[in-house]
């Protein structure tokens, strides 16, 4: 049997076990560290899908600018087509984590039956890069409801990969992190619009 002693120190381990099991008073701060980092990784997560959203909409802006500008004239440049990518890339700020890509072609619709679109020039911008993207009189595709023998489009295209502001890297994978999800998520718009002041705009050195 056991002594009296013992039996008190079973005793008392019982009481206070089952008194610690009934301490509420550090319940609030256990609970906060377990809800905690799923609080912070919701709130990351919105800030990211508000920053995409927002970007997506500067990518949709900026093709519109370009072509709104380019429609304008009445003959564009290769100096000209420059410094209307550069202020049509200003849209972007303050994001900065890749630079956009805007192609600006212009198109001739065969005056037949056909009308078979064709790039007459095309000029593209990627920061400070500049090049052409697509063959001159080489066949194109635009939609159906803009296919009128005779008539010429300026078509912009806008692009952009998406990086995160909040992304880090594990051993060098650049999709690991909280942001993983939103790495390199591409963005584009296509615009049409006709020339606004002559029937067709010419490039003087495309």
């Amino acid at each position: 049997m056991l002594g009296a002693g013992a039996h008190r120190k079973r005793t008392g381990f019982l009481s206070r076990l089952v008194n610690f099991g009934r301490d509420r008073r550090a319940v609030a701060a256990v609970e906060f560290a377990f809800i905690a980092p799923i609080l912070l990784i919701m709130y990351f997560i919105t800030v990211e899908a508000v920053q995409a959203i927002e970007t997506s909409k500067k990518v949709s802006r900026l093709g519109s600018m370009v072509a709104d500008l380019v429609a304008q004239q009445d003959q564009v440049s290769t100096t000209v087509l420059q410094d209307i990518i550069k202020i049509g890339a200003s849209v972007m700020r303050p994001y900065d984590r890749s630079f956009p890509t805007v192609k600006i072609t212009g198109i001739r619709i065969s005056n037949d039956a056909g009308a078979n679109p064709t790039v007459i020039w095309s000029y593209q911008g990627v920061g400070t890069e500049f090049t052409v993207p697509y063959t001159k009189n080489s066949p194109t595709s635009v939609p159906p409801a803009l296919k009128v023998a005779g008539t010429f489009l300026i078509r912009v295209e806008s692009q952009l990969v998406y990086n995160p502001i909040i992304a880090w890297a594990v051993d060098g994978n650049k999709a690991t992190g909280l942001a993983g999800i939103f790495n390199d998520t591409p963005m584009n718009e296509i615009y049409y619009l006709r020339p606004r002041v002559l029937q067709e705009i010419a490039c003087s050195n495309c």
